[in-house]
């Protein structure tokens, strides 16, 4: 599988709090916070459901 980098461009302030806990199971927390991992149906469902949150870079 391909490895995507995942930064977190926008804060969770005033976010659901599902959307607060996936940013939290991706690994990022702060803003500008980049993470690097696989790129697998789980990972790609989670960041469809922060896609406001995030920039992926493939």
């Amino acid at each position: 599988m391909a490895k995507i980098k995942i930064t977190q461009v926008r804060s969770t302030i005033k976010r659901p709090l599902d959307q607060k806990r996936t940013i939290t199971a991706l690994g990022l927390g702060k803003i500008n916070k980049t993470v690097e991992v696989e790129n697998t149906p789980q990972i790609a469902g989670m960041v469809k459901k922060v896609s406001h949150l995030v920039s992926v870079t493939e």
